[in-house]
């Protein structure tokens, strides 16, 4: 599994007997369209509104054994510099949040084993927009049952403190709307090659973001060896850099095969923007090995 974005969040309520439920948020970013938590799968993974698009649609599965309910609602984020998230409640300078413009429905959906069901986000009011990215994420938090599956009765005596710890967990999409011509531009920086636990490679880079719009595509690392032969040995699909932040960190585990000798030739790095069928190439670097 791939944890290119996630994120932890922690809320302790207290209930009759002292019941505590803890609040699991967990925001991935999976090397797939579809996106999954738990027994909840949901496709796609993202949303962005721009030009005359006004409505589009969710598709949601439950794929365990046991019905579930499932809370709707936005939350806004901070992405970090190490590509970890964070709610927030106010935005940064020149981060401006898009839930404001948008309607979800239905807010709350209830779903037996193997059922889907369609949600709706709808865009409004957007005429006063100015130009620029506006971005909140929907969240979808499962409600916890009163009474776990498969726990037995117990016997409460007078005085007595009682304390369940149940897990309730979420997963979060970026809606995004979009106005105006981006101004977006990307680099990459600061390439260099580690070894972790002395064997396997490891390739860290910075990617610099500037302009008013967020970065999202695809990285690809091909090694090309003295004789010239191009071998992929990484790659990680669907990394963002939202606004407004201007570098993140990234680091990428390498093959180790046959034919490839990291002391010698070089490293290619592409990042793309996969749109209408067809790869936009929007960085590029190379690290000379030696």
């Amino acid at each position: 599994m791939s944890k290119n974005i996630s994120s932890y969040f922690y809320r302790k309520e207290n209930y009759p007997h002292l019941i505590f439920y803890t609040l699991v948020g967990l925001l991935l970013l999976y090397p797939t369209k579809t996106m999954a938590q738990g027994d909840l799968l949901l496709f796609p993974k993202r949303l962005v509104f721009e030009g005359q698009k006004r409505t589009q649609e969710l598709n949601l599965c439950n794929t365990g054994k046991d019905t579930a309910k499932y809370n709707i609602s936005f939350v806004e984020i901070r992405m970090k510099e190490d590509g970890s998230f964070e709610n927030i409640t106010v935005p940064d300078p020149g981060q401006f949040f898009a839930s404001t413009y948008l309607r979800v429905f239905p807010r709350q959906v209830t779903l037996a084993p193997n059922e889907s069901q369609t949600v709706k986000v709808q865009v409004s009011n957007t005429s006063t927009l100015g130009v620029g990215e506006y971005r909140s994420h929907l969240y979808f938090r499962s409600l916890p049952s009163t009474k776990p599956l498969g726990e037995p009765e117990s016997s409460k005596e007078k005085g007595a403190i009682s304390v369940r710890l149940v897990p309730v967990y979420g997963i979060s999409i970026p809606i995004i709307i979009r106005k105006g011509e981006s101004s977006t531009r990307v680099s990459l920086s600061n390439l260099s090659l580690e070894y972790y636990n002395d064997l396997n490679p490891i390739l860290r880079m910075d990617f610099n973001r500037t302009g008013n719009m967020s970065a999202y595509g695809d990285i690809v690392v091909n090694y090309i060896s003295p004789e010239g032969k191009i071998i992929k040995v990484g790659s990680i699909q669907g990394f963002a850099v939202y606004t407004p932040g201007g570098v993140r960190k990234c680091k990428i585990e390498l093959k180790k095969t046959e034919g490839i000798n990291y002391q010698k030739g070089k490293l290619v790095v592409t990042y793309l923007n996969p749109s209408e069928g067809k790869d936009t190439k929007l960085a590029e670097a190379e690290l000379l090995l030696k």
